[in-house]
Protein backbone atom coordinates (compact mmCIF):
# COMPACT_ATOMS: atom_id res chain seq x y z
CA UNK A 1 0.00 0.00 0.00
CA UNK A 2 1.54 3.29 -1.15
CA UNK A 3 2.06 5.42 1.50
CA UNK A 4 -0.51 9.12 1.95
CA UNK A 5 1.35 11.77 -0.59
CA UNK A 6 2.15 14.83 1.70
CA UNK A 7 -0.45 17.74 1.10
CA UNK A 8 1.48 20.26 -1.49
CA UNK A 9 2.58 23.36 0.08
CA UNK A 10 2.23 25.95 -2.68
CA UNK A 11 1.51 29.22 -2.10
CA UNK A 12 -2.38 29.78 -1.97
CA UNK A 13 -1.99 33.56 -1.78
CA UNK A 14 -0.46 33.67 -5.61
CA UNK A 15 -3.87 33.03 -7.93
CA UNK A 16 -5.56 36.44 -7.18
CA UNK A 17 -2.01 37.90 -8.52
CA UNK A 18 -2.93 37.02 -11.83
CA UNK A 19 -6.81 37.17 -11.06
CA UNK A 20 -6.24 40.98 -10.25
CA UNK A 21 -3.91 41.56 -13.27
CA UNK A 22 -6.07 40.38 -16.22
CA UNK A 23 -9.30 42.65 -14.51
CA UNK A 24 -6.72 45.30 -14.23
CA UNK A 25 -6.00 45.26 -18.32
CA UNK A 26 -9.55 44.34 -19.24
CA UNK A 27 -10.66 47.25 -17.29
CA UNK A 28 -8.38 49.62 -17.83
CA UNK A 29 -8.48 49.02 -22.11
CA UNK A 30 -12.30 49.53 -21.62
CA UNK A 31 -12.13 53.00 -20.10
CA UNK A 32 -9.98 53.91 -22.19
CA UNK A 33 -8.25 56.73 -20.27
CA UNK A 34 -5.13 57.75 -20.84
CA UNK A 35 -4.47 58.50 -17.43
CA UNK A 36 -4.80 54.70 -16.39
CA UNK A 37 -2.54 52.47 -18.94
CA UNK A 38 -3.36 48.72 -18.72
CA UNK A 39 -0.49 46.38 -17.13
CA UNK A 40 0.92 45.49 -20.76
CA UNK A 41 1.67 49.21 -21.60
CA UNK A 42 3.25 49.83 -17.86
CA UNK A 43 5.80 46.72 -18.08
CA UNK A 44 6.41 47.04 -21.42
CA UNK A 45 7.83 50.18 -20.00
CA UNK A 46 9.12 49.41 -16.98
CA UNK A 47 11.04 46.80 -19.02
CA UNK A 48 12.40 49.91 -21.60
CA UNK A 49 13.90 51.53 -18.42
CA UNK A 50 14.90 48.90 -16.51
CA UNK A 51 15.95 46.01 -18.54
CA UNK A 52 16.54 46.73 -22.03
CA UNK A 53 20.83 46.82 -21.52
CA UNK A 54 23.49 44.97 -22.66
CA UNK A 55 23.38 41.21 -22.48
CA UNK A 56 26.73 41.70 -20.37
CA UNK A 57 25.35 43.24 -17.56
CA UNK A 58 22.40 41.26 -17.07
CA UNK A 59 20.32 43.57 -19.35
CA UNK A 60 20.26 46.06 -16.70
CA UNK A 61 19.97 49.98 -18.17
CA UNK A 62 22.23 53.22 -16.74
CA UNK A 63 18.86 54.05 -15.10
CA UNK A 64 18.81 50.30 -13.30
CA UNK A 65 22.13 50.62 -12.14
CA UNK A 66 22.50 54.09 -10.73
CA UNK A 67 18.62 55.37 -9.89
CA UNK A 68 17.57 52.21 -7.94
CA UNK A 69 20.83 51.29 -6.06
CA UNK A 70 21.42 54.98 -5.33
CA UNK A 71 17.56 55.13 -3.38
CA UNK A 72 17.88 51.30 -2.07
CA UNK A 73 21.61 53.03 -0.24
CA UNK A 74 19.90 55.72 1.04
CA UNK A 75 16.71 53.95 2.60
CA UNK A 76 18.95 51.10 4.16
CA UNK A 77 21.63 53.71 5.46
CA UNK A 78 18.88 55.98 7.52
CA UNK A 79 16.66 52.52 8.65
CA UNK A 80 19.90 51.44 9.82
CA UNK A 81 20.60 54.49 11.96
CA UNK A 82 17.38 55.19 12.96
CA UNK A 83 17.32 51.13 14.00
CA UNK A 84 20.96 52.17 16.40
CA UNK A 85 19.30 55.18 17.41
CA UNK A 86 15.92 54.02 18.35
CA UNK A 87 17.00 51.09 19.80
CA UNK A 88 19.12 52.88 22.06
CA UNK A 89 17.46 55.56 23.14
CA UNK A 90 14.15 53.55 23.75
CA UNK A 91 15.91 51.01 25.95
CA UNK A 92 17.32 54.25 27.80
CA UNK A 93 13.77 55.85 28.71
CA UNK A 94 12.32 52.15 29.15
CA UNK A 95 14.61 51.52 31.86
CA UNK A 96 14.77 54.58 33.20
CA UNK A 97 11.45 56.39 34.73
CA UNK A 98 13.51 59.38 35.81
CA UNK A 99 14.40 60.14 31.25
CA UNK A 100 11.10 58.81 30.27
CA UNK A 101 9.44 61.63 32.21
CA UNK A 102 11.77 64.36 30.95
CA UNK A 103 11.99 63.31 27.67
CA UNK A 104 8.92 61.42 26.87
CA UNK A 105 6.88 64.37 26.24
CA UNK A 106 9.32 65.58 23.74
CA UNK A 107 9.28 62.38 21.80
CA UNK A 108 5.59 62.35 21.43
CA UNK A 109 6.31 65.95 20.35
CA UNK A 110 9.16 65.46 17.92
CA UNK A 111 7.02 62.29 16.14
CA UNK A 112 3.63 64.45 15.98
CA UNK A 113 5.96 66.49 13.36
CA UNK A 114 5.49 65.01 9.82
CA UNK A 115 8.45 64.62 7.99
CA UNK A 116 7.70 66.38 5.03
CA UNK A 117 7.11 69.57 6.56
CA UNK A 118 10.73 69.23 7.77
CA UNK A 119 12.51 69.26 4.18
CA UNK A 120 13.09 73.44 3.94
CA UNK A 121 14.96 72.79 7.61
CA UNK A 122 17.00 69.78 6.69
CA UNK A 123 17.72 71.35 3.09
CA UNK A 124 18.97 74.18 4.98
CA UNK A 125 20.82 71.89 7.59
CA UNK A 126 22.65 69.46 5.24
CA UNK A 127 21.97 70.49 1.80
CA UNK A 128 20.70 68.88 -1.23
CA UNK A 129 22.20 65.80 -1.28
CA UNK A 130 21.98 62.25 0.10
CA UNK A 131 23.17 63.54 3.83
CA UNK A 132 20.05 65.32 3.15
CA UNK A 133 18.07 62.39 2.45
CA UNK A 134 19.14 60.05 5.22
CA UNK A 135 18.88 62.66 7.42
CA UNK A 136 15.03 62.91 6.26
CA UNK A 137 14.51 58.84 6.77
CA UNK A 138 15.98 58.80 10.14
CA UNK A 139 14.02 61.87 11.16
CA UNK A 140 10.79 59.79 10.27
CA UNK A 141 11.36 56.21 11.21
CA UNK A 142 13.24 56.46 14.10
CA UNK A 143 9.70 56.94 16.31
CA UNK A 144 8.35 53.72 15.76
CA UNK A 145 11.54 51.84 16.84
CA UNK A 146 11.99 53.90 19.76
CA UNK A 147 8.51 53.62 21.01
CA UNK A 148 8.34 50.01 20.75
CA UNK A 149 12.29 49.72 21.95
CA UNK A 150 10.91 51.58 25.06
CA UNK A 151 7.69 49.29 25.66
CA UNK A 152 9.82 46.39 25.14
CA UNK A 153 12.52 47.31 28.04
CA UNK A 154 9.62 48.64 30.35
CA UNK A 155 7.99 45.05 30.63
CA UNK A 156 10.93 42.73 30.73
CA UNK A 157 9.77 40.39 33.83
CA UNK A 158 10.97 41.41 36.70
CA UNK A 159 11.68 37.91 37.91
CA UNK A 160 14.57 37.48 34.72
CA UNK A 161 16.04 40.81 36.51
CA UNK A 162 15.97 39.11 40.18
CA UNK A 163 17.44 35.60 38.95
CA UNK A 164 20.39 37.49 36.71
CA UNK A 165 20.87 39.94 39.93
CA UNK A 166 21.14 36.56 42.29
CA UNK A 167 23.77 34.91 39.95
CA UNK A 168 25.51 37.97 39.93
CA UNK A 169 25.67 39.75 36.85
CA UNK A 170 26.49 43.21 36.39
CA UNK A 171 24.22 46.09 35.16
CA UNK A 172 25.98 46.46 31.50
CA UNK A 173 25.68 42.27 31.45
CA UNK A 174 21.86 42.39 32.75
CA UNK A 175 21.15 45.24 30.25
CA UNK A 176 22.69 42.86 27.40
CA UNK A 177 21.76 39.35 28.38
CA UNK A 178 18.07 40.16 29.72
CA UNK A 179 16.95 43.36 28.66
CA UNK A 180 17.74 43.58 25.52
CA UNK A 181 16.47 39.96 24.41
CA UNK A 182 13.14 40.43 26.33
CA UNK A 183 12.72 43.56 24.20
CA UNK A 184 13.84 42.19 20.58
CA UNK A 185 10.64 41.15 19.74
CA UNK A 186 9.62 44.79 20.25
CA UNK A 187 12.03 46.55 18.55
CA UNK A 188 11.40 44.10 15.43
CA UNK A 189 7.96 45.06 15.35
CA UNK A 190 9.45 48.65 15.47
CA UNK A 191 11.87 47.71 12.56
CA UNK A 192 9.21 46.38 10.49
CA UNK A 193 6.55 49.23 10.76
CA UNK A 194 9.83 52.39 10.05
CA UNK A 195 10.60 49.78 7.04
CA UNK A 196 8.10 50.99 5.04
CA UNK A 197 8.05 54.11 5.94
CA UNK A 198 11.57 54.49 5.26
CA UNK A 199 10.34 53.35 1.37
CA UNK A 200 7.54 56.42 0.97
CA UNK A 201 10.45 58.87 3.00
CA UNK A 202 12.87 57.46 0.50
CA UNK A 203 10.88 58.90 -2.50
CA UNK A 204 9.28 62.33 -0.82
CA UNK A 205 13.05 62.90 -0.26
CA UNK A 206 13.85 62.25 -3.63
CA UNK A 207 11.41 64.70 -5.12
CA UNK A 208 13.08 68.10 -3.99
CA UNK A 209 16.34 68.55 -5.59
CA UNK A 210 17.91 65.45 -6.19
CA UNK A 211 19.55 64.02 -9.32
CA UNK A 212 18.92 60.66 -9.21
CA UNK A 213 16.88 57.87 -7.37
CA UNK A 214 13.76 56.35 -7.83
CA UNK A 215 11.92 59.52 -6.53
CA UNK A 216 13.94 61.45 -9.17
CA UNK A 217 12.55 58.92 -12.08
CA UNK A 218 9.22 59.14 -10.59
CA UNK A 219 9.42 63.05 -10.90
CA UNK A 220 11.12 63.49 -14.16
CA UNK A 221 8.51 60.86 -15.70
CA UNK A 222 5.37 63.20 -14.47
CA UNK A 223 7.35 66.28 -15.55
CA UNK A 224 7.68 64.09 -19.15
CA UNK A 225 3.87 63.29 -19.40
CA UNK A 226 5.57 59.25 -19.65
CA UNK A 227 2.68 58.09 -17.76
CA UNK A 228 3.46 54.22 -18.09
CA UNK A 229 6.59 55.13 -16.74
CA UNK A 230 4.77 57.15 -13.53
CA UNK A 231 3.27 53.76 -13.02
CA UNK A 232 6.37 51.54 -14.07
CA UNK A 233 7.95 53.27 -10.95
CA UNK A 234 4.78 53.11 -8.83
CA UNK A 235 4.87 49.59 -9.69
CA UNK A 236 8.68 49.09 -8.98
CA UNK A 237 8.38 50.81 -5.15
CA UNK A 238 5.86 48.40 -4.59
CA UNK A 239 8.24 45.35 -5.22
CA UNK A 240 10.21 46.74 -3.45
CA UNK A 241 8.34 46.97 -0.99
CA UNK A 242 7.34 43.40 -0.87
CA UNK A 243 11.10 42.38 -1.27
CA UNK A 244 12.58 44.46 1.80
CA UNK A 245 9.17 42.89 3.73
CA UNK A 246 10.09 39.68 2.60
CA UNK A 247 13.98 39.69 3.23
CA UNK A 248 13.09 41.52 6.85
CA UNK A 249 10.55 38.54 7.87
CA UNK A 250 12.79 35.92 7.25
CA UNK A 251 15.82 37.62 9.27
CA UNK A 252 13.45 37.99 12.09
CA UNK A 253 12.40 34.61 12.26
CA UNK A 254 15.54 33.56 12.16
CA UNK A 255 16.96 35.79 14.64
CA UNK A 256 13.87 35.48 17.14
CA UNK A 257 13.98 31.37 16.37
CA UNK A 258 14.51 31.10 20.64
CA UNK A 259 11.35 33.36 21.18
CA UNK A 260 8.92 31.36 19.31
CA UNK A 261 10.68 28.12 20.50
CA UNK A 262 10.03 29.45 24.20
CA UNK A 263 6.54 30.95 23.51
CA UNK A 264 5.92 27.01 22.29
CA UNK A 265 7.04 25.22 25.16
CA UNK A 266 4.90 27.31 27.48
Amino acid sequence: MNPAKPPSKRPGWLWPVPVALAGWELATRAAGDLSFPPPTTIFSRMREMWLSGPADRLWLTDAALTDIPASVGRLLAGWALAGLVGTTLGIALGRSPLLSRFLGPLVHFARAVPPPLLLPFFMALFAIGARMQINVILFGVVWPILINSAEGARHVDPLHLETAAAFGLSRGQRLLRVVLPSALPKVFAGLRLSLSLALILMVISELVGSVDGIGFQLLDAQRSYDLPGVWGTIVLLGLLGCAFNAAFLAAERRILSWHRAANQTT
